[in-house]
């Protein structure tokens, strides 16, 4: 799978070309896709990754649609990169995918493209879930306390499906 991030004024002609669903930046200033193949043309203000899917779960509003994805790509330092892949995988993506209001939880490495490596995608069928008591009840466990600071390069974007 190919994520791509792109200036938002490209968004007219990336729904043009049908390249999948559509996502705008809450503040505008980009947008994005997941798509199965690499976009041609690609002009130099796209960011194109491929990604390898780690862990796919589906949300406690799994049967709603979703109309907000938030994305988390971050590198982390390498001494602590195999407890940061325990804790997002045993207790952070499962624990954020069971707030009411997220529809899936998904998780990616890059292996092909520059940028971090980590790459975590949630679909909200309620933009209320982010940062609802439950949601920062899992980010404020004593685990994520002590993988976090451990995070380089990190963004954090929330993005609205284009319609």
């Amino acid at each position: 799978m190919w994520f791509a991030r792109f200036p938002s004024v490209l968004v007219s002609e990336w729904v043009r070309s049908k390249r999948g669903i559509v996502w705008v930046a809450e503040d505008g200033s980009e947008a994005c896709a997941y798509l199965p193949s690499p976009p041609a043309p690609v002009v130099a203000e796209v960011v194109l990754v491929r990604l390898e899917q780690t862990l796919a779960l589906a949300g406690e509003s799994h049967e709603r649609d979703a109309a907000w994805h938030y994305v988390v790509a971050t590198d982390v330092s390498p001494a602590q990169e195999a407890d940061f892949n325990a804790w997002y995988d045993k207790e952070h993506l499962r624990g954020l995918a069971a707030v009411p209001g997220v529809a899936r939880a998904t998780r990616y490495r890059v292996v092909e493209g520059g940028g971090p490596v980590y790459h975590a995608g949630y679909d909200l069928a309620d933009r209320a879930a982010f940062n609802s008591p439950p949601w920062l009840a899992v980010r404020e466990t004593a685990w994520s306390s002590r993988v976090r600071p451990a995070f380089i390069n990190t963004r954090r974007t929330m993005y609205r499906r284009f319609a």
